[in-house]
């Protein structure tokens, strides 16, 4: 391949050269939960979007090798907490492979519907799962808002360069 003039050179696509372009787009951070045979799960998501907004509907991307997705792929509804930047902590231990996500710290309570909420987030929504799209390793799940809190503390937190950080201006 060669290189195009200003844009470096082109690399095949790959798992790999995915992760690297994403790595550079900065997102912004949610857990989301669901209530399981053996009580809660939870991850951390970057590819929550905004779907509609008659009727109030977003999606996440959730990988099928997730220990999260069989109770995912059981739930009617689906907690979902927009983290804020002091909760970079909360964020680690969500993203974490076989961490104990709803022990201390974490602070949570059990919410309408049965589903986990976190505690002390900027924002939060209990949904229902209207879909399931399958999308290569992942699934796309689609939910519908039932009903959220956007008045908690703090700022965003975002994910950038495999980081979590604060907005800065």
């Amino acid at each position: 391949m060669t290189a195009i003039s200003g844009l470096g050179t082109p690399r095949l696509a790959s798992p790999d050269l995915l992760r690297s372009v994403f790595r550079r787009h900065a997102a912004g951070v949610a857990v989301i939960t669901a209530t399981g045979e053996t009580g809660p799960v939870g991850f951390t998501a970057t590819s929550l979007t905004s779907v509609s907004a008659e009727p109030p509907m977003l999606s996440f991307g959730i990988g099928t090798g997730a220990s999260s997705w069989p109770a995912i792929a059981a739930t009617d509804h689906v907690g979902v907490h927009i983290l804020g930047e002091h909760q970079q902590e909360l964020a680690a231990t969500f993203a974490r492979s076989g961490a104990d996500r709803f022990g201390p710290p974490t602070v949570w309570r059990e919410g309408p519907e049965g589903v986990p909420l976190l505690d002390d987030v900027p924002a939060w929504m209990v949904c229902r799962v209207v879909g399931r799209v399958p999308a290569g390793d992942h699934r796309i799940v689609l939910a519908e808002v039932v009903l959220g809190d956007p008045t908690g503390p703090g700022q965003p937190l975002v994910y950038h360069q495999g980081r979590f950080n604060g907005l800065r201006d």
